[in-house]
């Protein structure tokens, strides 16, 4: 007796994909002086619980998770998570240029460090439930960028800062559609 074997084939292509962002342009990233206080506020964004380093793993995980199902909708993740992935390399500039590190450390006002962990995503097993942490990552996401531009006196990293927002908001947006048509 002859045994046949099956191979599973991934049929989603993702050829085209691009970053679901908005239309606008990004402001030159520019910063008036080198300032670690600045450089520390913005390696939270970078890569804290709450950062673009954390939005890109989980949207590519779900991505990852969705695309032989929902083809569509993967397309969607990995399209936002496209635009984070700009999103990290933005503030990457400004870190630098601040004369901060880029080394997956977010650097508390306390003086503590934590290194960027796998711990911080919320992956849920099923699709409304992905949603819904996407649609809250993203949320908190804009919160902590508010707050951080209260503290930051340097119109060059507020109007980068503020431009991300206007794609997170977009993609609260994106997300919330999804979700309805689930």
């Amino acid at each position: 007796m002859e045994k046949k074997e099956s191979a599973l084939i991934q049929t989603c292509s993702f050829a085209g994909v691009k970053p679901i962002m908005m239309d606008l342009p990004y402001p030159s990233v520019r910063v008036r002086e080198k300032n670690q206080t600045y450089a520390n506020l913005l390696s939270i964004d970078y890569c804290g619980a709450v950062s673009e380093m954390t939005a890109i793993t989980q949207y590519i995980n779900n991505e990852n998770r969705l695309s032989c199902e929902q083809c569509s909708v993967a397309k969607t993740i990995l399209g936002i998570a496209m635009a984070e992935m700009i999103h990290l390399q933005k503030l990457g500039e400004m870190i630098f240029l601040l004369g901060g590190n880029i080394n997956f450390t977010a650097k508390q006002q306390n003086g503590r460090q934590k290194i960027w962990t796998p711990e911080y995503l919320n992956i849920p097993d099923h699709v409304k439930k992905m949603m819904a942490a996407d649609i809250e990552a993203e949320k908190a996401a804009i919160n902590q960028y508010r707050m951080h531009m209260k503290k930051i006196d340097d119109e060059e990293i507020c109007a980068v800062l503020a431009r991300i927002i206007k794609d997170e908001e977009y993609h609260i947006m994106i997300l919330q559609t999804l979700a309805q048509e689930m």
